[in-house]
């Protein structure tokens, strides 16, 4: 287990990249998801309290009229949400998702997408995100933002 009582302390990974032990709790339980290597799923960025999760347009991914399936958006979201408050969460404590709301703005075309999770508030025993997922097409820089996710997460004992 990774101790979080000084969430501050850094060390260095053996590629170089100096990370906090929250940030390194964070990476190694998303290595350990097969659903976000099944999706192509990438972490792109781990800070206090907010997590990016990028994926690559598939056509395994697709729905029947060539946008990437809802369940693969919210996928994404969802563990980038869980991911932020996991940065929260109390010294030997996961979290799992309790409950998540999630609106479709728009089709998700596109050939790159980027599921940006926040936390809102933490608590004790529970936390608050709020989650987006934005589209972006080829070379592009602009995006459109296609999805946005309320999520709460729950802290629970590792072992439980």
């Amino acid at each position: 287990m990774v101790s979080r009582q000084d969430p501050d302390a850094a060390v260095m990974t053996a590629e170089g990249v100096i990370q906090t032990p929250a940030e390194q709790l964070v990476r190694n339980s998303f290595a350990a998801q097969g659903l976000m290597e099944t999706l192509g799923a990438e972490l792109a960025r781990v800070s206090d309290g907010e997590v990016h999760i990028t994926m690559p347009f598939s056509p395994k991914l697709s729905q029947q009229h060539g946008y990437i399936h809802a369940g693969a958006i919210t996928s994404i979201v969802d563990s980038a949400c869980g991911y932020a408050g996991l940065m929260r969460a109390p010294e030997g404590h996961e979290v799992v998702s309790a409950e998540f709301k999630i609106n479709f703005l728009r089709p998700a075309l596109g050939e790159r997408f980027l599921a940006i999770g926040r936390v809102e508030n933490a608590g004790k025993r529970l936390a608050v995100c709020t989650g987006e997922v934005r589209a972006y097409a080829t070379g592009d820089s602009d995006y459109k933002v296609i999805a946005l996710m309320q999520a709460t997460m729950v802290y629970v004992a590792m072992g439980q």
